[in-house]
């Protein structure tokens, strides 16, 4: 990777609001449901409440991840850094010191879904979008560190 990963500080926000906000509005099948000023309110609650990573290059941040517990809730890229590693590194943050974890993907991300599957995540589960807001068909994949050591 071309940058690093640091704990991400309240000051974050705004930043990572924008990789966030930035990615539903260019992403056609995603509806858009929130203002960037409730995602960066968002992000900053994300910041105190939960374990927030974010990727980093040239003193800006590219990238995100947040865990909480054995999930992940979010690991948004901006343009720019998708395909550079980052979101590799990000992941493996996340994955140290855990023996599994579990994430929500919409079905239709595709490039998404392949990224986690080549990181080791397995599809557990699909639903029809019901229990989302965005109301979008998704599916649950899982990563255990016993299946990946025996591979």
């Amino acid at each position: 990777m071309s940058g690093v990963a640091r704990k991400a500080e309240q000051g974050d926000a705004k930043a990572m609001a924008a990789i966030l906000h930035g990615w539903i509005v260019d992403t056609p099948w995603m509806p858009v449901l929130h203002t960037l000023a409730d995602t960066e309110a968002f992000c900053g609650h994300l910041t105190k409440a939960a374990e927030c990573w974010v990727a980093e290059k040239a003193g800006r941040v590219s990238g995100f991840l947040v865990r909480d517990k054995d999930w992940v809730t979010a690991l948004y890229l901006a343009p720019e850094a998708r395909g550079r590693g980052m979101g590799a590194t990000l992941l493996a943050q996340a994955k140290a010191g855990c023996d599994a974890l579990q994430l929500w993907c919409f079905q239709s991300n595709e490039r998404a879904r392949r990224f986690y599957e080549r990181h080791g995540f397995v599809a557990e589960e699909f639903t029809d979008g019901a229990g989302n807001d965005e109301k979008l068909p998704d599916v649950r994949l899982v990563w255990r560190r016993a299946q990946e050591m025996s591979q």
